[in-house]
């Protein structure tokens, strides 16, 4: 796996720290194997179970981390996605050679027809995007490389959908580091179930999928593997209204020349946010990966530019 699962790119922006006057290291996903941390918990998961297919519910990033993986073991894939899932992501499935089920998520959720496809497939693996411990251990390389990072950062910052990003995250400073940084999730306002359930004590789940730009974040409720990382160290999850998303996309942009999906600026986001919290503090933030249809990626910035 440490052959194919490429270092994460530590970025210090003169521009970005000017701007923000913060103490801000950038660890981008965006290089990683097709172009999210994904690849490093699909890989993981799909050489470590023995059955030969594998089916998952992604908006594309997972999707395709796992189409590929499965091509490289010689595994075959089915991915059920949105409708309205980019189309960059939905091409990228189909060309690592899996199977794409698109539907409405408005009449029947991913999790009802990935449900369905089990059904039909009875020797089939269902594969969580982030709600298995093999998941939250591919991740967890990341939390190692970031531990390694000099000086040792006083707070990671890092979106939260289904929570396995922050789980791995957390798993890995647990087994590399003898000081756990304070970690904040990053989520957006419009799917606030992350954070509704850190404040309530349980899971909570969102009525529906979340009409976000955050794509990556559009989950019903994170997984009940990830939940006892994040009720345990995780300190807190900020809200990030879809305007400060729009904002982080463009500082990326612009200051630190970093093209990103609206679900990796989640942690910029985060911190324009509320930035007292990152004042005085060496903070790490997680961009989780760059998969973005061009077309749609300049009409974002347009947006957040006016």
């Amino acid at each position: 796996m440490q052959d194919l699962v490429r270092p994460t790119t530590i970025i210090r922006s003169a521009k970005l720290l000017k701007y923000l006057d913060l103490d801000i290291t950038i660890a981008s996903e965006t290089f990683q194997t097709t172009g999210s941390f994904k690849f490093r918990a699909a890989y993981n998961l799909a050489s470590q179970v023995k059955e030969e297919m594998l089916i998952t519910a992604s908006s594309g990033n997972f999707g395709q981390a796992l189409a590929f993986a499965c091509q490289l073991l010689g595994k075959s894939c089915i991915v059920v996605m949105p409708e309205n899932s980019v189309q960059v992501k939905i091409d990228a499935v189909r060309n690592f050679g899996a199977k794409v089920e698109l539907v409405d998520t408005k009449k029947i959720s991913r999790t009802e027809r990935l449900n369905q496809l089990a059904k039909e497939n009875p020797s089939a693996f269902v594969a969580s995007a982030y709600d298995h411990p093999l998941i939250i251990e591919g991740n967890a390389t990341l939390g190692y490389e970031l531990s390694q990072i000099t000086p040792a950062p006083d707070i990671v910052v890092a979106p939260i959908g289904g929570g396995g990003l922050i789980s791995g995250i957390i798993k890995g400073f647990r087994q590399n580091s003898n000081k756990m940084p304070q970690i904040i999730g990053a989520e957006p306002l419009l799917g606030n179930d992350a954070a509704k359930s850190l404040t309530q004590g349980n899971i909570v789940s969102n009525d529906e999928e979340p009409q976000t730009i955050a794509d990556g974040a559009r989950t019903l409720s994170i997984g009940k593997y990830n939940w006892e990382y994040i009720k345990n160290s995780v300190s807190k999850i900020i809200e990030v209204p879809e305007e400060k998303i729009l904002k982080a996309l463009w500082l990326l942009f612009s200051l630190a020349n970093l093209k990103c999906e609206p679900t990796g600026a989640l942690s910029l986001a985060a911190i324009l946010t509320t930035p007292d919290i990152f004042t005085h503090k060496k903070t790490v933030a997680v961009v989780s990966g760059g998969n973005v249809d061009t077309l749609a990626y300049c009409k974002l910035l347009e947006q957040a530019m006016t």
